[in-house]
């Protein structure tokens, strides 16, 4: 809550488990199920509960039993807490006590989805499950199982990693190291650094998830970019274009998101049951509506936002102890006609909440324009250990209540689900402001999407896919500029200039009919095009098709015939780690004609053997483009001879033969190259 001062006030509200609507996981026998987690020198005791969410079983973990102690009886206590110690045990408690549970509950899943590095600990535990049931050594065990493992990774800085000190992990997981999976400490800390010998190196939960996963992505095209330049350092000599992270842009669950008036628009458009199925279908059906339709369907949301509002700010205020005076006048605040400008954030630095504070005497021109006023409501919370995050919103707390603002401006505390569904149900335009590429994603803006909300937002996450000149606005270039101020008050002032020649007039051209066309076709096409796009559909399909299934084929590829294959890739492994320093190119040579370069290279392979590596050439893309990398083939075997191979390649003239260089990768049916092995050789 707000006081009186402006300032944030943390509450932690008690929440009796009798209240909600959850249940005791508990065994046949009526006994609560509990999971033993060994901790040093001492035991903790968790237990689960059990939500069921639609047809899926959420389950939730907690040290809170009654055997345990009472400092250990509170890890699970509250989120982000602590310093790092809690925090490693909260994820020893869930990656290992995770597994765990799914192991007690009879549950054995073909893939395992890791969100970030928090739960990294699980692909260990998966590990040593097998080796149970098989025998086998860690290395191969996880060589089996981490195919079936996907990391999705959410984190646009490295410092946003959970990062532990060695000691910290040798208290805490040395014992399970050696006595569970058979390994060594060094062996461990290897898979959470960057340098395993480095003995002064943290552990990098991500590294763990990447090292223990056959498959790794971001949360948006952009971020892909992002991840691939932050996991670089971990596949040295490879192009940045080659670092095995993907992307799937995370989408929303539309049905939570949309108003009730939105789901009669949509359902008469598209038919109840739209979101049950293919979407492909949307986009045309949604374009059927009458301009005098979704106006009024748009002005509907705006009204219903605007009495909310009122209810909740009085709230608000009463509870914060203000005057009556200032109670009442809350319940009249706004105007159902004007234009709602929306910024609902976690009120953190990088995402810059105060942007439109840059110049407070223009935006309140803005926003008080005799013509064509603005309204703008702000709501969100700073974490209770974020200093700087709490003065932002002191700063638009006191911009507020000057007098020329209380009628224009309003901040809703404590933002929640249930405040966000109710903003982006009602308001014109969402405002998004945060500093690129520190957005891995951002999902706050497609929740308005449905409800005929336009985007106003930098080009970072998301937007920068989605932005098209005829479905929003977009700020900034498209490159990136650090923490600079100055460049801060450029961004400034281009919001500023949108909303003043853009934005606000385009709401208030009207026709004959008191209807903004102009307006109402840019809400048309964000709905129609973007909607779908953008909606969980989308993202669990991608899911699914391009990560779940291959995944899953992979594990019981593995896993079939008692690990045989397994046990292949470890032996491959170990021969290319082996012979693969000895590897060398000779001089590349090559003849042009009829339109085509004919390359030709001597590669010596000492002991490795032809089977186990491929030879490239390796080409640069072109304006930003995919690079091109061609295959090389043994020019006939008379040409081996003891180690040496030559290998040769044709591609096309267009491009000068000086662009391709020739480049020696490992390669195993099924393996992911360089995930799995990173060795790379180049021509010098």
């Amino acid at each position: 809550m707000i006081n009186k001062n402006g300032e944030q006030q943390a509450l932690f509200p008690y929440n009796d488990p009798g209240q909600l609507p959850i249940k005791p996981l508990r065994q046949p026998n009526g006994q609560w199920l509990r999971l033993e987690i060994a901790l040093p020198g001492y035991t903790v005791w968790l237990r689960a509960w059990e939500v069921q969410v639609g047809r899926v079983k959420l389950y939730l973990l907690d040290s809170n039993d009654a055997e345990n102690s009472p400092v250990h009886r509170g890890i699970t206590s509250e989120l982000y807490g602590g310093g790092s110690e809690l925090r490693l045990q909260q994820e020893i408690l869930l990656g290992i006590g995770g597994w765990r549970l799914l192991q007690a509950l009879g549950i054995k899943p073909e893939v395992c989805h890791l969100n970030e590095g928090h739960a990294a600990l699980a692909v260990l535990e998966r590990a040593r499950s097998l080796m149970d049931e098989t025998g086998d050594l860690f290395e191969v065990a996880l060589a089996i199982t981490r195919v079936g493992n996907l990391f999705t990774t959410h984190t646009a800085v490295p410092a946003g990693f959970d990062h532990f000190a060695p000691d910290l992990i040798k208290q805490y997981l040395g014992q399970y190291a050696s006595q569970k999976l058979g390994i060594t400490l060094h062996d461990l800390l290897a898979l959470g650094r960057q340098n395993p010998d480095d003995e002064s190196e943290k552990f990098n939960m991500a590294y763990l998830a990447l090292r223990g996963t056959g498959q790794v992505n971001g949360v948006s095209r952009l971020h892909g970019e992002v991840s691939r330049q932050i996991f670089e350092p971990l596949f040295p000599g490879w192009p940045k274009s080659e670092v095995p992270v993907g992307y799937v842009t995370n989408g929303v669950h539309t049905p939570t998101w949309d108003s009730m008036p939105a789901d009669d628009l949509w359902t008469e458009a598209c038919g109840k049951e739209r979101w049950l199925g293919t979407t492909e279908s949307l986009e045309k059906h949604i374009r059927g509506v009458s301009n005098e339709k979704l106006w009024a369907f748009r002005c509907a949301g705006r009204k219903s936002l605007v009495d909310y509002t009122r209810e909740r700010l009085s709230q608000q205020l009463a509870a914060a102890g203000d005057l009556a005076d200032a109670i009442e006048q809350a319940k009249h605040i706004f105007d159902p006609n004007i234009l709602t400008l929306g910024f609902a954030r976690r009120f953190a630095t990088y995402k810059r909440p105060n942007l439109l504070l840059h110049d407070p005497e223009r935006l309140l021109r803005i926003l008080n324009n005799s013509e064509h006023p603005a309204q703008l409501i702000i709501a969100g919370k700073a974490h209770p250990q974020d200093e700087a995050g709490q003065a932002l919103i002191q700063q638009w707390i006191k911009f507020i209540r000057q007098p020329q603002s209380r009628a224009r401006v309003i901040f809703l505390s404590d933002d929640d689900m249930f405040l966000t569904q109710r903003l982006v149900q009602g308001v014109d335009v969402w405002i998004n402001t945060p500093r690129r590429p520190w957005e891995a994603c951002g999902t706050s803006g497609m929740k308005v999407l449905v409800n005929g909300g336009i985007n106003l937002s930098e080009l970072d996450g998301w937007w920068a896919e989605a932005y098209m000149p005829e479905l929003g606005w977009a700020l900034g270039d498209g490159k990136e500029h650090g923490d600079d101020p100055d460049w801060d008050a450029q961004e400034a002032d281009a919001l500023y200039c949108l909303l003043e020649q853009q934005v606000v007039p385009q709401f208030y051209e009207r026709d004959k009919h008191s209807i903004p066309r102009s307006w109402v076709a840019r809400m048309r096409e964000s709905m129609a095009r973007l909607t779908p796009q953008f909606s969980s559909n989308r993202a669990v399909r991608e899911y699914t098709e391009q990560h779940y299934m291959r995944a899953a084929q992979a594990y019981i590829g593995r896993a079939n015939d008692n690990g045989a294959i397994g046990r292949e890739v470890i032996n491959w492994k170990r021969a290319v780690d082996k012979h693969w320093s000895s590897l060398n190119i000779g001089q590349l040579r090559v003849e042009t004609k009829d339109h085509e370069h004919v390359f030709e290279v001597e590669v010596y392979l000492g002991n490795l053997g032809s089977d186990k590596a491929r030879v490239q050439l390796y080409a640069d893309g072109i304006n930003g483009g995919a690079p091109e990398c061609v295959e090389m083939n043994i020019a006939h075997l008379q040409s081996c001879g003891p180690g040496y191979c030559t290998y040769h390649a044709t591609a096309s003239s267009e491009r000068p033969a000086q662009d391709y260089t020739p480049r020696i990768i490992p390669q195993h049916p099924g393996v992911a190259v360089p995930l799995e092995c990173a060795h790379i050789v180049w021509q010098k």
